[in-house]
C-alpha cells in the first residue's frame, strides 16, 4: 500500500452501519413484553357483540323515544239530534214571521211590521246579553232594547228611506252602551275586551230596522220574500242535516257538519230562484243571485256563533241559558241576512 492511501479505502460506506431491519431478541432468549402504543400503521379492532352497560346507570334510549308525552286527543262533541231538530224548528218559525210581516207593510201601514220586527229585536238583545254577558249586562240590554225603539222609529218616521238614520241610531246606543259599563268600577277593566260583544249586540239590533227601511223600496217587500225565504230555508236545511248526517265535522268542538253548511245554502238558493219565477220584478236568474247571498251568509253566521261558543266552553267559562244559547244562531243568521238582502236590492234590482 501506498503510504498516502487511507485506510478506509475501498471499504463499502455502510458497512459499519447497524443493519436496518428489526433487530430480533437475542438467539435463546425470549421476546421482551411490548410496552409501548399500537402501532400508528395499524387500525383499532372493531369492538363486536352488545356494548355493556355501566353498573347502575341507565340503559340507553332510543333515538326516536321522545321527551314529551303525547297530547291527548279531545273527544268530539256529540250531536244531539232533538237539539238540532228544536233550533231547525225555531228557524223556520222565525223565518215565515219575517216573511208574513212584510206581506204585511204597505204605505201607510209600517207599524205592523215594525212591531214584528221589534220583537225580533228584543228576542235578539235576550239572547246575545246573555250568552256573551257584557260588564253591566243590565245596563248593555236597556241601552240596546232603547237603539232598537230608536231606529224602528227613525226607518218608519223619516222622509227619504235610507240608513243614515238607522247608523246615527247605532252610533249612540253604542256609545251610550260603553258608557254605562265606564260607569262601574268593576265592569271598567273589562270594557276593552268586551267592546266587540257589546258592538255586535248593537249592531244586530240595528241590522233588524233595515228590513223596515227595505219595505219602504219599491220592489222591497218581494226582496224581502225572496231572501229571508231563501235564509230561512238554509237554516232549516243545514240544521236538519246536522240531525241526520252531521258529517265531515268541521271541528270536534262544534256539533256542526259541512254537509248541513253547504247543503243550506244550495237548497235556499234553489227555492229563491223557484220564487223568482213567480214575483213581479223578479226572474229565476236575479233571485238566485239575491237568495245564494242572503242563505250564504245566514248559514255562515250560525256556523260562527257556534264557534264562538265553543271557544267560551274551552276557555273555562260557564254554559249560559239553555235557551239563550241556541237562539243565538238563527237570531244571528237573519240579523246578517237582513242588511245583505238590502244591499243586493239597492245595487242589483
Amino acid at each position: 500500500m501506498f503510504p498516502s492511501t487511507s485506510r478506509d479505502t475501498g471499504r463499502e460506506p455502510w458497512a459499519d452501519d447497524p443493519s436496518a431491519g428489526p433487530s430480533g431478541p437475542a438467539r435463546g432468549y425470549p421476546p421482551a413484553p411490548r410496552t409501548g402504543p399500537a402501532d400508528e400503521e395499524g387500525e383499532r379492532p372493531e369492538r363486536k357483540g352488545p356494548r355493556r352497560l355501566r353498573k347502575g346507570g341507565p340503559g340507553r334510549r332510543p333515538d326516536d323515544e321522545s321527551d314529551e308525552e303525547p297530547e291527548e286527543e279531545v273527544p268530539p262533541v256529540p250531536v244531539r239530534r232533538p237539539l238540532a231538530l228544536t233550533v231547525a224548528g225555531f228557524a223556520a218559525l222565525l223565518g215565515v214571521g219575517l216573511v208574513l210581516g212584510a206581506q204585511t207593510s204597505g204605505p201607510g201601514h209600517r207599524l205592523p211590521f215594525a212591531a214584528i220586527i221589534f220583537g225580533v229585536q228584543l228576542l235578539f238583545v235576550l239572547a246575545w246579553t246573555m250568552a256573551m254577558r257584557p260588564p253591566a249586562l243590565l245596563v248593555v240590554a236597556l241601552v240596546s232594547a232603547a237603539t232598537a225603539v230608536i231606529a224602528d222609529v227613525a226607518a218608519v218616521q223619516s222622509d227619504i228611506a235610507g240608513l243614515a238614520p238607522l247608523g246615527y241610531a247605532a252610533a249612540a246606543g253604542l256609545l251610550l252602551a260603553v258608557l254605562g259599563q265606564l260607569v262601574r268600577r268593576v265592569d271598567r277593566v273589562r270594557v276593552t275586551d268586551s267592546l266587540g260583544g257589546t258592538l255586535l249586540i248593537v249592531v244586530g239590533v240595528v241590522a233588524f230596522a233595515t228590513l223596515i227601511v227595505l219595505s219602504r223600496i219599491p220592489k222591497g217587500t218581494q226582496a224581502i220574500t225572496v231572501c229571508l225565504t231563501a235564509a230561512g230555508v238554509a237554516l232549516l236545511v243545514a240544521r236538519l242535516t246536522d240531525a241526520v248526517a252531521p258529517w265531515p265535522r268541521l271541528a270536534p268542538q262544534v256539533p256542526r257538519g259541512a254537509t248541513g253548511v253547504v247543503a243550506g245554502a244550495m237548497i235556499g238558493t234553489l227555492t229563491s230562484a223557484v220564487l223568482g219565477s213567480y214575483l213581479v220584478g223578479f226572474t229565476p236568474t236575479s233571485a238566485a243571485l239575491v237568495g245564494v247571498v242572503s242563505a250564504a251568509t245566514a248559514v255562515l253566521a250560525d256556523l260562527a256563533v257556534g264557534y264562538a261558543e265553543a271557544g267560551r266552553l274551552m276557555a273555562g267559562e260557564p254554559p249560559t241559558m239553555w235557551v239563550a244559547r241556541h237562539m243565538q244562531g238563527p237570531l244571528g243568521g237573519f240579523a246578517l241576512a237582513a242588511p245583505a238582502a238590502y244591499a243586493m236590492c239597492v245595487l242589483f234590482l
